[in-house]
Parts: structure tokens; C-alpha cells; sequence
């Protein structure tokens, strides 16, 4: 059961890293002028829920395998995810703006964000690959 938890959680965080590497991609995509900010922010946006639901999935994971370390590892990000979607302005597109996206720098803070969850996801990674075989070694 153990190992079980942890190979769905490894390939929770496989789609993870895949997501934020697409964010990172996609955000140098319109800082470098390939593309233009709505088709930008509307191809991160389809996309910001499924992050959430997969961050949570593994949060809840944890929590319900008893796991406390790797949960309370995990609660920060999911509560940031939740926070973030909640807190979309009225009239917003979504949490990426095509209008917005250009002022106040936030550009660089949503690449700030997609690079810290891409070493986050990537440290959850290597916890999890260490705790399924861990599991599966003591099983």
C-alpha cells in the first residue's frame, strides 16, 4: 500500500515538473516576443487548475498515508495554489492577465514562481523515488 502511495505521488510530480517546465517555457516564449500576452496567459490559464488538482492530490496523499513530513512538505504549495486562484481579481482572465501580465514586473515574478516549483517539484521527486524504493525494499 505504501509503495503504491508513493508511485502514484512520483507520477503526480512527473506531471508536475512537465507543467512547469511548460510555464517556464511558455513565459520566455512572451518575454522574448514569440508569442503575444493573450495567447500566452490563456494557454498558462488552461492549465493552472490542473496544477492545483495534481498539488492537492499529493497533499492529500501524504496526509491520508500518514506521511507527516512529506505533507506538511507539501502544504505550502497547495495552500499557494489555492490562494493564488482565489485571489483573481474580478474581470481578470485568470491568474495570468494578458493586460497585467507586462506591469509592476509580473512577468518576472510568475518566472520567478515557475522556476522555484520546478526545483520544488523537482526536491519532491527524489523524496518520493527514495521513499518508493524504501517502501518496496521493506515490503
Amino acid at each position: 500500500m505504501e509503495a503504491a502511495v508513493f508511485i502514484l505521488s512520483l507520477v503526480d510530480c512527473c506531471a508536475l515538473i512537465f507543467l512547469s517546465v511548460y510555464f517556464i517555457i511558455t513565459l520566455s516564449d512572451l518575454e522574448c516576443d514569440y508569442i503575444n500576452a493573450r495567447a500566452c496567459c490563456s494557454k498558462l490559464n488552461k492549465w493552472v487548475i490542473p496544477e492545483m488538482i495534481g498539488q492537492c492530490l499529493s497533499t492529500m496523499l501524504m496526509l491520508v498515508s500518514m506521511h507527516w513530513f512529506i505533507f506538511l512538505l507539501n502544504l505550502p504549495v497547495s495552500a499557494w495554489n489555492i490562494y493564488r486562484h482565489v485571489k483573481v481579481p474580478m474581470g481578470n482572465m485568470g491568474v495570468f492577465d494578458p493586460t497585467e501580465i507586462h506591469n509592476r514586473g509580473q512577468l518576472k515574478s510568475h518566472m520567478k514562481e515557475a522556476m522555484i516549483k520546478l526545483g520544488y517539484h523537482l526536491l519532491c521527486f527524489f523524496i518520493y523515488l527514495y521513499s518508493m524504493i524504501l517502501a518496496l525494499i521493506n515490503d
